[in-house]
């Protein structure tokens, strides 16, 4: 499972790649805690509270002046499901359960396609190496990754106004999943303002649409490992910076429509370090 989308700090991204010997680096929490789920058609339906908790550390660093290398490794993933209780006899109907490991990890390359001119274009080639547990805890159904490799291609377009006080960006990508899982296509809008030098903001529209060229299993899952998954989501991001150097950023994440998702917000927050 790419994890691209779910909480990588807006400013390191784009069609930008970073300089040579230059990065951008954070250390996240993503917190998804929902007791709704989004079923196969689309309906909203209330489930036992489900939650996923994954502490990871994202990095960019600026092989040369176009390329770039790009990690997320999300070092402590933690799937949990709560205990289902009778309203009526207050006796336990399911216990709850627990899963914690390493996570899913994706490295890629991306390479600036045009640079130096008013629209950047960039290709990032990202490998989703399936590192997590896809199948934990006792009941077998609490996942930290989905079990299959997959390779991404995508292409992002950046353009940046009034001298780089707010930009805009757009991306589009091939998501190719082994085991019999159904290619995705990735896409996202960006747009980012700048209101001093010290705090920005971003607002990002992402989406994956199943291409359903795999099976139509519905694998164990706790809302982000599924196949055939889908959404739309709309996530608001701010960063502050207490130097040159350092800051945190924070951002929330609502998903207007979705398929095999967990029908919840879900929270990130970050501490960045920039070189």
């Amino acid at each position: 499972m790419l994890l691209a989308g779910l909480g990588h700090l807006a400013i390191a991204g784009g069609g930008w790649p970073q300089p040579k010997n230059k990065g951008f680096f954070k250390i996240g929490q993503y917190v998804l805690v929902s007791d709704q789920y989004f079923a196969p058609s689309g309906d909203i339906l209330d489930i036992a509270t489900a939650g996923i908790y994954i502490t990871s550390l994202y990095g960019e660093y600026g092989l040369t002046d176009r390329l770039t290398a790009v990690a997320y490794v999300p070092f402590f993933t933690r799937a949990t499901l709560n205990e289902q209780v009778s309203g009526l006899t207050g006796n336990v109907l399911e216990e709850g359960d627990e899963v914690n490991s390493f996570g899913d990890t994706d490295l890629g390359l991306k390479y600036g396609l045009i640079t130096n001119k008013p629209i950047v274009v960039s290709a990032t080639l990202t490998f989703g190496l399936p590192l997590g547990n896809s199948s934990g805890g006792n009941t077998g159904v609490l996942q930290t990754g989905d079990g299959e490799f997959n390779q991404m291609i995508s292409i992002d377009a950046s353009r940046s106004f009034a001298k780089g006080k707010y930009y805009v960006s757009a991306m589009l990508g091939f998501n190719n999943r082994s085991k019999n899982f159904s290619d995705e296509l990735r896409y996202g809008l960006e747009v980012g303002y700048t209101f001093g030098p010290k705090l920005f903001a971003a607002l990002k529209l992402t989406g994956i649409k199943s291409l359903r060229n795999g099976s139509d299993f519905e694998a164990p899952s706790n809302g982000i490992f599924s196949n055939n998954l889908e959404y739309l989501a709309l996530t608001p991001e701010v960063s502050y910076s207490f130097n040159e150097k350092f800051g945190i950023s924070g951002a929330i994440g609502t998903a207007f429509s979705g398929r095999r998702i967990l029908a919840r917000p879900a929270y990130s927050l970050g501490f960045f370090m920039k070189i």
